[in-house]
């Protein structure tokens, strides 16, 4: 593996060849920029593989591992808050703790301790979790140094079993939550599907018409700004699935009770 180079290490060779700066830090990716390539480099947040190549998803900055490469956006970037409820994706375990991308400019941890189930100590804990599980968590500390911890241990966190995932900017989850969960509950309501919002702008749909509920949330993101954004939204599910009477949303909601999707 003689030929094999670091992230920095190429980085610096193609400032080296066209004179543009590229370190972490300093250069700006755009959306579908190659910034690596080899399948000894990973691709982290804010990066995708194709073939051998890692791209940007993002307009945003390099940040760099040894061998691991990630872009954090230069708009929407969501930063972790104790107490927020956010949606992680498993990335790693070691013996003594799980990785998670968070949909953040940083990682966040989580130790057996921080978990619902019991382990005993030296058990192989990707029992539990492994690489790609989807979960609603809970940030348990921040320091400032920017080591986030994240558990299930609160009764609202939980496994997030089949469906998909929508972003949204986090900087709008409040305008898809609604006043009193009145956008996200008309959705749910409406569309009859599970869905959890993590304060960092992931959001986990399952059901039938969850490619409707996928585009309601990005007609949230695109209109937050503007005024009657309810009922463009209301409009759009009219034409999707047609008009209901208030008694028929009524009895969507009693089906879906009890379904976990009120988070």
């Amino acid at each position: 593996m003689e030929n094999e180079k670091t992230v920095k290490e190429q980085l610096e060779e193609r400032e080296a060849d066209t004179g543009t700066p590229s370190s972490e830090g300093t250069r700006i990716v755009f959306i579908g920029d190659e910034i690596a390539s080899g399948m000894d480099i990973l691709p982290g947040f804010g990066t995708y593989r194709d073939g051998e190549k890692i791209y940007s998803k993002y307009v945003g900055l390099i940040r760099t591992g040894d061998r691991v490469v990630s872009v954090i956006p230069l708009k929407g970037v969501y930063m972790p808050r104790v107490r927020d409820y956010i949606i992680a994706e498993i990335t790693g375990a070691t013996f003594s703790n799980w990785t998670c991308d968070i949909n953040s400019p940083y990682d966040a941890a989580m130790s057996p301790m921080d978990v619902r189930e019991y382990i005993d100590r030296g058990e192989d804990i990707s029992k539990y979790y492994t690489t790609g599980d989807l979960l609603l968590v809970k940030v348990t500390a921040v320091t400032k140094s920017k080591y986030i911890n994240v558990g299930t241990k609160d009764p609202r966190c939980r496994k997030l079993v089949g469906g998909f995932v929508a972003n949204i900017s986090p900087s709008k989850v409040p305008r898809l939550i609604g006043k009193a969960g009145s956008m996200i509950n008309m959705i749910k309501d409406r569309t009859g599907c599970m869905i959890s919002v993590g304060q960092n702008g992931l959001v986990w749909l399952r059901g039938e018409k969850e490619t409707i509920a996928a585009d309601c949330i990005k007609i949230v993101d695109e209109f937050a700004h503007t005024s009657g954004l309810t009922d463009r939204v209301s409009e759009y599910l009219d034409k999707k699935i047609g008009k209901v009477t208030p008694a028929a949303i009524q009895t969507e909601s009693e089906e879906t009770a009890g379904d976990g999707s009120n988070e």
